[in-house]
């Protein structure tokens, strides 16, 4: 195993860039993956997010593309998220700068004037997300003759956000020689179906089994009965400024992403917290990556659409205000800290309709997650009737789908309300009620009737 970046054997170019980027051991994946990649094989790669796999095949692949040449791209690099398309065009513009290789990055969400002349410039390398990859190339603004390289990169997640069919298309238009990269945190049934259609007899790279967090993230769950007290909770934790000095939290919808930072906003400022989520327009999202990069805000809030891509050192603390309903999400969401051999902390906040998703997502990572008693400053609150209605609703669900026969509480209380009156029919037993009260009726009358007749008898003798 290699040792040191030398030992690959890569150019001094490279070299020097990896020097001035500060990194001096190769990562578990890096040693693993850059010897086969460099010899020219098909590889899949499964290792844990922020373990370095963007540079395990930048690096051989810049090697191989050595110099800038022609106009049309040579390497295309698939991402499911803008985001991480710039990270990982970030990443190759520190790798590639003492070479005159030419990066252009294509993703939706702004027009594509822009990228179209930069595609028309010419390029090496194109890292793009799928859909707009497809639109600019039917468009007739890329040529993909001369591809020698297709990575897919975060396979899982472009599964999860179905990309299958773009991507199915995207293999039609590609040449058949080429070589093939697929890297993943984790390896469901469907990236196992792209992996056999986009593959050629891959060298699998595993550096841990996949699910698996990274060693360097400690994980803490609080089992929190309501959304105050998950409130109260946060408020508590970011009390202490400096242990929780960078960090995000993550949460399962826009609406609540907006409502978490509302309220960090109206106690720290806002200058400590920024918001990123779908519906915020593109270069709100880069300017607030960017200023949480840099150390100027202390909080992200985001949904998952920042679980991948986002890449910053020295995040102190991921806070899962939501467990995540796609639980291999957990495992992106907590990989955001702890990158890059530093240590970091995950703490998921878990109400009771939530415990069924942390069961699944214990399950898939292999581990239990440590559970800690709520602090004692923290208030918890009581649960309101609506919030409670929408927990029993939720268990209700998931006990569906674990047991189809499963009626739900509300079934079940009704039949008990229902037990002792079942072999009669309501409409049957108001009928028999309105009869017994007829004949009771007029055996009263009779009786009555047959008194007054002998009373007057007696009265005449």
């Amino acid at each position: 195993m290699a040792q040191t970046f030398e030992d690959f054997k890569l150019n001094r170019q490279i070299l020097n860039a990896i020097d001035d980027a500060g990194y001096t051991q190769p990562t578990p994946i890096q040693e693993k993956a850059i010897g086969p990649i460099l010899s020219g094989q098909d590889i899949m790669g499964v290792a844990q997010t922020g373990t370095g796999k963007t540079a395990a095949y930048v690096l051989p692949m810049l090697m191989k593309l050595k110099y800038a040449q022609g106009v049309d791209p040579r390497a295309l690099i698939l991402a499911p998220t803008r985001e991480l398309a710039m990270q990982i065009e970030e990443n190759i513009k520190i790798f590639a700068k003492y070479t005159d290789l030419r990066t252009v990055v294509l993703y939706g969400g702004l027009g594509p004037k822009t990228q179209i002349a930069e595609l028309e410039k010419g390029c090496d390398i194109i890292v793009a997300s799928p859909g707009r990859f497809l639109d600019l190339y039917l468009a007739g603004n890329i040529n993909t003759k001369y591809l020698q390289f297709l990575v897919m990169d975060e396979a899982d997640k472009m599964m999860d956000m179905g990309f299958i069919g773009s991507i199915h298309r995207i293999l039609e238009v590609v040449p058949r020689k080429r070589q093939n990269l697929l890297f993943s945190a984790t390896m469901g049934d469907l990236v196992h179906k792209i992996a056999g259609d986009f593959l050629k007899f891959p060298t699998v790279i595993e550096v841990a089994p996949q699910a698996t967090p990274a060693q360097t993230v400690t994980q803490i769950l609080y089992n929190v009965p309501n959304l105050k007290t998950k409130l109260n909770l946060l408020q508590h934790l970011l009390k202490n400024d400096e242990e929780f000095h960078r960090l995000i939290i993550f949460c399962k919808t826009k609406n609540v992403a907006d409502n978490i930072f509302s309220y960090c906003e109206r106690r720290y400022g806002t200058s400590s917290v920024r918001v990123i989520h779908a519906n915020k327009g593109q270069n709100t999202r880069i300017n607030s990556i960017n200023a949480f990069k840099e150390g100027e805000v202390r909080i992200l809030v985001a949904t998952d659409v920042a679980a991948r891509g986002l890449d910053v050192t020295n995040v102190s603390h991921v806070i899962n205000f939501d467990v995540p309903i796609v639980i291999e999400d957990y495992v992106h969401r907590i990989g955001r800290t702890g990158r890059a051999y530093n240590t970091g902390t995950a703490i998921t906040f878990c109400n009771p309709a939530e415990t069924y998703f942390i069961k699944k997502i214990e399950k898939l990572i292999r581990q239990d997650i440590p559970i800690e008693e709520i602090p004692e400053g923290v208030f918890i609150e009581e649960t309101p009737y609506n919030e409670r209605q929408e927990i029993a609703k939720e268990i209700d669900i998931q006990k569906r789908k674990e047991n189809p026969e499963f009626k739900g509480a509300f079934h079940d209380k009704k039949a008990s309300n229902t037990k002792d009156t079942k072999k009669t029919k309501p409409g049957k037993q108001a009928k028999e009620s309105k009869e017994s009260f007829k004949e009771r009726t007029a055996a009263a009358k009779k009786a009555l009737s047959k008194g007054s007749f002998q009373g007057n008898k007696r009265g005449k003798r």
